[in-house]
């Protein structure tokens, strides 16, 4: 049968499907509009997010003005306190946070952060409302404090802080408290761009000088005091110890070059005043006297003979634990950290507490392995022609004066970090070299892997387990800690390599107090047995009973001398362990009692006058 063929206009066949396809785009259309309105997304102009304009913090302000910071050790607050003053600013130290500072940090702040800005936030507004009940307005809070903080960038969300921080401020009433800003790339600053904190060479100084007196005090006094044979003697020493240091960060006089240089050469730099060449002479003068001067000398001294009151017993066996983890956690000292290292000591262990100069010299560490590894992407290889050598060679001439002046800052950072070691009886150990660390972490962490302290808690923990210099690690690090969760990934790898490690993370927070000590005390029990294991393993080497040791150490004061160097012996960690060791050494004529300076008439009159 013939099929019949019915040709239809091509506009009749796609009038009514493009008319359908309208109709169901309109619909759409309409109904996209109804959800962004209904959600306040409608096409309303674009309004970008522009910083808040801060009212700036300016240098006629500086005599009615204080400074609020925290979040450190007493140590380190009293120290960088007394530089405050002693360069003509008023400062104020925060208490230490605690549980309802967080809550309040919580209340104002956004959902979702980390412990660090609750706590931190949370006590700013506690102690502002705490002004306020006492009677200021919050116009004379706002106008007459201001909040001195650290500041960074990456991937953590250290960066976000600061804003963190006004939005807590605003939430809480007080709008337009200014916040300053210490930037780790860029020094101190308002936040503003004013130079109401002016960064002077004392300050600078100062500041150098006071971060490593307080890391130094702060871990030589967890070396002592689970030694005091008298209790209580470490914590009132060091009080007066650091109210000696204060005294000299506060009281001292700074370097003029027309003041304190001979008459003939200071009539020649009143001459050429402003001139290039007599800026740099004084400055370099003013750095020489703050590291150099016979006031820091003789504080240290005053300190030394103070803290050689305190008499140690080095036969009590407990445990090392190293404390690593992020920045704020392993060093705040209060609910922020459960009271982790009170708790310790408490349980009868030894803490190793991390300084910040580790930090420091991470950061420069970073900045020169980063500049290597970028050499050739920022060498200018595709733009030079064969008749141009000499850019290449200016290339080559740029990175290695960069690398050089790096370099040159992680010795100089260490040198005096070292000295001042030195100057206080060598109680504290030295820094570490971060070459070395770097390369222990990485077959677990590659080095250039940013956030938080990046390489460096797995790198720790590697090194004091393969040296023996610890019975344990524990790792402290606030809830929802991005890159300290990242390095606790790692570390299961690590554990599994070195299969005699203790290793503990432990997550702070406000709550969860009695949980975490509830860890920490199972794995401090196989930190104990492991101590006590290694002590008898050392005594039994001896062949000498733990009687015939303490009369020896009876008949020998000097062995009670905190300053007293017992030498490590490697593969033992505790204290008892290699103090047995050595007095055998002793015993058997193989080596001879170390000279411990006697305190003469004049140091103790330096030590009295400086406050003891």
């Amino acid at each position: 049968m013939p099929v019949t063929r019915i040709d239809f206009p091509m506009d009749e066949l796609t009038r009514p499907q493009s008319q359908s396809e309208e109709e169901i785009q309109q619909k759409l259309a309409q109904e996209r509009a109804r959800l962004a309105s209904m959600m306040g997304l409608d096409s309303s102009p674009v309004r970008h997010f522009r910083r808040p304009v801060e009212k700036p913090f300016t240098a006629e302000e500086r005599n009615k003005v204080t400074i609020l910071f925290g979040g450190l050790t007493w140590k380190h607050e009293r120290v960088i306190q007394a530089v405050f003053e002693g360069c003509g600013y008023h400062c104020e130290i925060l208490p230490v946070p605690n549980v309802s500072a967080f809550q309040l940090g919580k209340e104002y702040g956004n959902n979702g952060q980390c412990n660090p800005t609750y706590f931190t936030v949370g006590n700013l507004v506690q102690y502002l409302q705490g002004l306020q009940a006492r009677g200021m307005t919050k116009d004379e809070i706002i106008n007459n404090h201001v909040f001195f903080t650290a500041g960074s960038c990456g991937p953590c969300r250290f960066g976000m802080y600061e804003s963190e921080y006004r939005l807590a401020l605003q939430n809480a009433g007080f709008a337009g408290f200014r916040v300053l800003l210490f930037q780790q790339n860029d020094g101190v600053k308002a936040a503003s761009g004013e130079a109401g904190l002016k960064f002077t060479v004392d300050f600078g100084m100062g500041m150098f000088n006071a971060l490593n007196l307080g890391d130094i005090m702060n871990e030589m006094i967890y070396r002592i005091r689970p030694y005091e044979v008298e209790k209580g003697k470490t914590d009132e020493v060091f009080q007066s110890s650091v109210d000696t240091l204060c005294t000299l960060l506060r009281e001292r006089k700074p370097f003029e070059d027309h003041e304190d240089l001979p008459e003939w050469v200071a009539k020649k730099v009143r001459a050429n005043k402003g001139k290039k060449w007599e800026i740099w002479v004084n400055s370099l003068a003013k750095v020489r006297e703050q590291l150099y001067g016979n006031p820091y000398k003789e504080a240290l001294a005053a300190v030394r003979e103070q803290l050689a009151t305190i008499e140690v017993d080095r036969l009590r066996v407990k445990p090392v634990v190293k404390i690593i983890g992020e920045f704020w956690a392993q060093i705040t000292e209060g609910d922020g950290n459960f009271h982790m290292f009170e708790f310790l000591e408490r349980e009868g262990a030894q803490v190793l507490v991390e300084p910040i100069g580790t930090w420091v010299m991470y950061m420069m560490y970073q900045a020169k392995a980063r500049a290597a590894a970028r050499r050739s992407l920022d060498a200018p290889y595709k733009k030079v022609k064969w008749y141009e050598p000499h850019k290449t060679a200016m290339n080559e001439l740029k990175f290695r004066q960069k690398q050089w002046l790096w370099g040159l800052g992680e010795r100089v950072y260490a040198r005096q970090y070292h000295r001042v070691v030195e100057g206080l009886g060598n109680v504290a150990h030295h820094l570490i070299d971060q070459k070395e660390m770097a390369d222990m972490a990485n077959p677990f962490y590659n080095q250039f892997a940013r956030g938080g302290e990046g390489h460096l808690e797995v790198g720790k923990n590697v090194w004091y387990t393969k040296n023996r210099l610890c019975h344990m690690v524990l790792a402290l690090k606030p809830f929802g800690c991005m890159p300290s969760s990242q390095s606790d990934g790692v570390q299961s790898a690590v554990a599994n390599h070195f299969k005699e490690m203790i290793f503990l993370p432990i997550e702070t927070s406000g709550e969860g107090e009695i949980n975490a000590h509830s860890r920490v005390q199972m794995a401090l029990g196989e930190a104990k047995v492991k101590a006590r294991m290694e002590f008898e393993q050392a005594l039994k080497s001896t062949g000498k009973r733990l009687e015939d040791i303490k009369d020896y150490v009876a008949e020998h004061p000097e062995l009670r001398n905190l300053f007293y160097p017992v030498p490590h012996v490697h593969g033992y960690a505790g204290v008892a362990a290699n103090f047995v060791l050595h007095v055998n050494d002793l015993m058997n004529g193989k080596k001879r009692l170390a000279r411990v300076p006697v305190t003469p008439p004049q140091k103790l009159a330096v030590a009295a006058a400086y406050g003891d």
